[in-house]
């Protein structure tokens, strides 16, 4: 399913901030004004480095975090600030997330139908124990699992299939945005591309949206409709995947592309990697504004910069 990005957004953050504080002298800014929007049927890839900011944009959108400033708006609701009861409801059945470990976001004491089937059992979404058992083997035949491993626990699972019972868990209150953090970077190549091949199949029969975060810029190209770049808490380029893989103008987003590999030896022989770094670069990403380059392509920077990026 294509998103329609003339539409309106499913999911709008809004100079978001999430500091944390340590000490009475010290205090983490893990994002800082960061601003970004999904629309329905879209897949956004966050990408970065460790320690970027990206999961705890993950948790900061679906309320595992209070957020210290901005503006986050889901579906036409504001849910940034404490949210009313039915919203709250709202919110836990149309957004969910799919967490990076697949063994420690699953509860090793209960059965994968009882997992799976937390969320209709805390919303009351069956009539009868014979409806909900049909719900809970019908995602598990969408996510590539047999009715019979409804019956095991998590222990009995390898990796990728642990991982789709997660998907599972996700789809089975039908949402309309799913948070995958990470879903895939603990699992084996083979294993990943199953799992983003399922996604996107998922994708295209339900249409929800995805925010998509993760480290192999690889997968996030393959899965993903539009891309955000972040660094130290700052969203600093963002874009189509054409625009940002073909024409990436922040150099911190060259030096990340720069740096995969080439499965063509030869090319790869003679591929450089551009370095960066934050302190010696000169720049300073609390001074930055978007500056739109082409399309949905935007970059954030101060104007003096702006002109140097593009110069090059």
């Amino acid at each position: 399913m294509a998103a329609d990005y003339k539409g309106q957004p499913i999911l709008a953050v809004e100079g978001l901030k999430q500091y944390f504080r340590v000490s009475s002298s010290f205090t983490v800014k893990a994002v800082d004004n960061v601003s970004f929007r999904i629309y329905p049927g879209e897949t956004y890839g966050l990408v970065g480095e460790s320690g970027s900011g990206k999961s705890t944009i993950g948790r900061s959108v679906i309320r595992l975090y209070d957020p210290t400033a901005g503006k986050i708006t889901f579906n036409g609701m504001d849910i940034s600030k404490k949210i009313s009861k039915s919203d709250s409801k709202a919110l836990r059945t149309q957004m969910q997330m799919i967490f990076q470990d697949p063994m420690a976001s699953l509860n090793p004491r209960k059965k994968v139908e009882d997992i799976i089937g937390e969320g209709l059992d805390i919303h009351h979404a069956y009539s009868s124990r014979s409806e909900r058992k049909q719900k809970i083997d019908a995602i598990l035949a969408k996510v590539g699992l047999a009715p019979e491993h409804s019956s095991r626990y998590p222990h009995q699972f390898s990796g990728g299939q642990r991982q789709r019972v997660g998907i599972a868990r996700a789809l089975i209150m039908n949402p309309k945005l799913i948070i995958a953090d990470e879903c895939i970077s603990a699992l084996d190549v083979s294993i990943q591309a199953q799992v983003v091949n399922l996604m996107k199949d998922i994708q295209q029969e339900t249409g929800a949206a995805y925010l998509f975060i993760a480290h192999d810029l690889s997968m996030v190209k393959y899965i993903s409709d539009r891309i955000g770049v972040l660094h130290l808490g700052h969203l600093l380029e963002t874009g189509t995947t054409d625009e940002i893989f073909e024409n990436p103008v922040h150099p911190y987003t060259r030096s990340l592309l720069s740096a995969i590999p080439s499965p063509n030896p030869v090319l790869e022989k003679n591929r450089t990697a551009e370095s960066y770094d934050y302190r010696t670069s000169g720049l300073d990403y609390t001074k930055g504004t978007d500056h739109h380059v082409s399309g949905s392509h935007y970059v954030k920077c101060t104007d003096e910069e702006f002109q140097r990026f593009t110069a090059r």
